[in-house]
């Protein structure tokens, strides 16, 4: 079976993929003018892969692709005329759409009794999705509030991309390594809010997956 195939038949392997190649290419896309055009139609590829991911959820995916397409339309806009408030918007609805797919997913995991291999790098997909949108959400936080998150170098700057997904991908996981802050009430909300729903999905939604995936192997 190709690489082709096999992506296909497990979408949520390939959104997985994207979204921790992601992870090593953000720091490179932030130094450059060319590297921040890159980066803006990777995010459009994540959009696209996650929609493909949705597709196969019980939940309704014309909301999904409603919020993808005023992403791509925010986008446009603000290439074309830059404006104050059209990053802000995009971060909100960018939020609002990976909360969206990881509901979806989590959905997806949930709606039978066999653990499948798409289900089980679903499970990692939706980890990223999650970590992503709360990084969006904080990126919000720090456009509306300047100054929400502190940081060794330049603590009182706007915090890159980089440095917020660093931050929510170390509160999800719950490691707390991150030299990140949350400084103003909101974002020390936003940060609570992310480690309750680190604990709740691992506790729910992934022990749920190793309990299936023993059944299903002791069955065999």
């Amino acid at each position: 079976m190709s690489a082709l195939s096999y992506l296909r038949r497990t979408p949520s392997a390939g959104l997985l993929l994207v979204q921790l190649l992601g992870i090593l290419l953000y720091p490179w896309m932030e130094t450059s003018p060319r590297g921040r055009a890159v980066f803006g139609a990777f995010g459009l590829l994540i959009l696209g892969v996650a929609l493909r991911v949705v597709r196969r959820s019980p939940w309704l995916t014309w909301l999904a692709l409603m919020l993808a397409v005023m992403v791509v339309a925010l986008s446009v806009a603000h290439a074309i005329a830059p404006h104050p408030a059209l990053p802000v918007a995009i971060a909100v609805v960018e939020s609002v759409f990976y909360f969206y797919a990881t509901g979806s997913l989590i959905a997806y995991m949930l709606q039978d009794w066999v653990a499948t291999t798409d289900e089980l790098f679903a499970a990692g997909a939706t980890f990223t999705l999650l970590a992503w949108a709360f990084a969006y959400a904080y990126a919000a936080c720090d456009a509306i509030l300047p100054g929400s998150f502190s940081a060794p170098i330049n603590p009182m700057g706007p915090r890159t991309w980089t440095e917020l997904l660093f931050l929510s991908v170390a509160v999800l996981s719950s490691v707390g390594l991150s030299d990140i802050l949350p400084v103003t009430g909101m974002a020390r909300a936003l940060v609570m809010l992310e480690s309750f729903a680190g604990v709740m999905y691992m506790a729910l939604v992934v022990s749920r997956l190793i309990s299936l995936t023993l059944l299903r192997r002791d069955r065999t």
